[in-house]
């Protein structure tokens, strides 16, 4: 029988990163999931130790939120390894949309299970993301939250920032391009998503999913902060979308345009900027799920 190795990659930044890796180590041991780690001084980003390690792992694990997932992206893709998600980050809000457990002992049951989907990646300008980017007051959110702010405050960090924000938030102008159609719109947020959830409990829509071969898009044109207020039960409900100031549709592909170059954020990282064109590739990762 062959002995299955795991690659074990977690992201000492992340909120419970550097604090949990004793239990995880004690934990996958107690699985029988036997496992490697990379040296603490290996350099080169997370994608690359992953290509490094091709023939002599069969899976890699990931410890951290959804911007260490988003790291590992590349790798992942070129080596066609099944991705383990071990929940360390601030939200854990794509090990949220392909429901895994929050419990980090019942999520790493689940990969010692060996059950596993195949689940689309999001693709913009050439940069891949598992969960949501979007452009505007969730950009500006993901600049002013730091390392330190996370893993002090967690999930309340996003609020508190947000609050301050939502202050002096403005809207912009941005034009779409879509499925035969060019609209322009005036917006504090555009939203394009592979997963369901997002920003540490607000769903993109309702019944996203991250195996539907769709993007889902959403655009915020609230013309006040205290609009969003209101908004924000239907934000976590996923069902904004019946909102007269919220324009949502489902498509396989779309451009951004913005008048002046705007900040990407991709699952909580900002990669590229506008102008931005949106893809989806479907079915192209294997992830153990419940």
């Amino acid at each position: 029988m062959t002995v299955k190795t795991a690659l074990l990659l977690v992201n000492p930044n992340s909120r419970r990163g550097k604090e949990s890796l004793p239990e995880v180590r004690r934990l996958l041991d107690e699985a029988g999931i036997r496992f490697i780690e990379p040296p603490a001084e290996h350099g080169g980003t997370m994608s690359e130790v992953i290509e490094k390690h091709l023939g002599t792992v069969d899976r890699v694990l990931v410890g951290g939120g959804d911007g260490s997932l988003n790291g590992a992206a590349e790798g992942l893709l070129k080596t066609r390894l099944p991705l383990g998600v071990l929940l360390l980050g601030t939200a854990n809000d794509f090990a949220r949309t392909i429901g895994l457990p929050l419990d980090l002992a019942a999520a790493i049951n689940v990969i010692a299970k060996d059950k596993t989907t195949r689940i689309d990646l999001g693709e913009a300008n050439g940069h891949l993301f598992f969960n949501v980017a979007s452009v505007g007051f969730s950009a500006d959110l993901a600049m002013s939250l730091t390392e330190n702010a996370k893993k002090r405050w967690g999930k309340l960090g996003y609020a508190i920032i947000a609050a301050r924000l939502l202050a002096s938030s403005r809207l912009f102008t941005a034009t779409l391009d879509h499925d035969g159609q060019t609209e322009e719109l005036r917006t504090l947020q555009v939203a394009v998503g592979n997963g369901r959830f997002y920003g540490g409990g607000m769903t993109v829509q309702a019944d996203a999913t991250a195996t539907d071969g769709m993007l889902d898009f959403y655009s915020l044109e609230v013309d006040h902060w205290w609009r969003l207020l209101a908004l924000l039960p239907s934000l976590r409900k996923g069902t904004h979308g019946n909102w007269d100031d919220v324009r949502a549709f489902s498509t396989k592909d779309l451009t951004i345009r913005t008048s002046k170059p705007r900040a990407v954020n991709l699952d909580g990282e900002l990669k590229t900027k506008t102008p931005v064109t949106f893809s989806i590739r479907e079915k192209v990762l294997s992830v153990f799920v419940p």
